[in-house]
């Protein structure tokens, strides 16, 4: 039985450049379809205005944000090579980020980013993940926030409301 959708693992693969070798089509294939399993277009992946994901933009930046009480607001970045996105971004810096949930310029990762979870990764498997962001064609997108307060926000975001007690 095949549990993922074909049309987002297709979407996401057909993003990805070649590589030469067996063991690298091999690779590439596993970090696509970790990709996949962990989500990462949930949050990483363009949405309309009715809010179905635009498949056809990879994972070039979740256009819907997060509001954090007492954080702000976040949206998932572009993690598509392009400068806009993690195209000056070593693989280290890419690991670094899934592992310890630290950027390269010392900024730790909003909440919404579970990776506590992504830390148990095993190498073999970060190391297919990176391998695979790092052969998407680059996409170039915009940038938001993050923001301290909804006031300043100027696209989408969901709120978190506790329930009254």
């Amino acid at each position: 039985m095949k549990l993922i959708h074909p049309a987002v693992l297709a979407a996401i693969y057909s993003l990805s450049t070649p590589l030469s070798s067996a063991a690298d089509t091999a690779q590439l294939e596993r970090g696509a379809y970790l990709s996949v399993i962990m989500d990462c277009a949930g949050c990483h992946m363009p949405r309309d205005r009715d809010g179905a994901p635009i498949f056809e933009a990879g994972l070039s930046g979740g256009t819907i944000g997060f509001e954090l009480p007492g954080l702000g607001v976040f949206w998932a970045p572009n993690l598509t090579p392009d400068a806009t996105g993690l195209g000056d971004w070593s693989k280290d810096d890419i690991v670094q980020a899934i592992r310890y949930g630290e950027r390269p310029d010392g900024r730790i990762l909003a909440p919404v980013m579970p990776w506590p979870a992504y830390s148990q990764l095993t190498d073999v498997d970060v190391d297919a993940l990176v391998t695979f962001l790092m052969s998407m064609e680059p996409v170039e997108a915009p940038r938001f926030g993050p923001e301290h307060s909804a006031e300043a926000v100027s696209a989408p975001f969901y709120r978190v409301v506790s329930p009254a007690d």
